[in-house]
């Protein structure tokens, strides 16, 4: 039988949900800068690239509009997720694979945690895919050749996941994907917040 994934949404439509921002900057402050004040742009980009990160500053998150909490959730992209992922995963056994970040989110006492994914695996199979485009040398972007521009109606080659449980595709870093294992651990959990659509 073939092994199947999915790719982990967050689930948009949730009446009453809440939406999560994460800071612009990286000291926590939002993205209003008073004249004549300096502030580091906040690299969400660092949490695609599968590689374990050092967080020297607490990330401390508002929510607009705030709303009812979610188990599983994104904040600019970033997936977000309560204590109660952190502690599947651990029973999954599944740590090598993730970093857990502790974030601080307005107006909560839970732990919450950014969910860093460690492993890129090089997996889409184009030729299922219903589109798949290159970056090419005429693109001008030379630290984007051979990588994927765009991607639609993704699939994965199971055969080249090797059994990775959690991951991000090389090349189309923005999505995560996971088996059917933990698929299937989540929903017998009741996480809340996340769909799943197979590639």
């Amino acid at each position: 039988m073939r092994a199947r994934y999915f790719k982990l949404y967050d689930d948009k439509y949730i009446p009453g949900r809440w939406h999560l921002r994460l800071p612009f900057f990286e000291d926590g402050g939002d993205e209003e800068v008073r004249e004549g004040e300096e502030r580091e742009f906040f690299d969400t980009y660092r949490f695609v690239e599968g590689r374990f990160l050092e967080i020297q500053k607490p990330i401390r998150l508002t929510m607009k509009p705030a709303g009812l909490a979610l188990d599983y959730s994104h904040a600019l992209g970033v997936p977000v997720v309560h204590r109660r992922v952190v502690s599947l995963f651990e029973r999954l056994g599944l740590e090598k694979d993730v970093q857990f970040i502790p974030v601080e989110v307005q107006g909560q006492t839970e732990p919450w945690f950014i969910l860093n994914t460690l492993r890129l695996i090089r997996c889409i199979d184009d030729a299922r895919c219903e589109e798949v485009l290159y970056w090419l040398p005429e693109d001008n972007r030379p630290d984007k050749e051979g990588q994927y521009r765009n991607v639609a109606g993704l699939k994965v080659d199971p055969q080249k996941v090797g059994g990775a449980h959690i991951f991000r595709p090389w090349g189309w870093k923005v999505v995560l994907i996971v088996s059917e294992h933990v698929k299937s651990a989540l929903e017998a959990e009741g996480i809340t917040g996340i769909k799943f659509i197979e590639v």
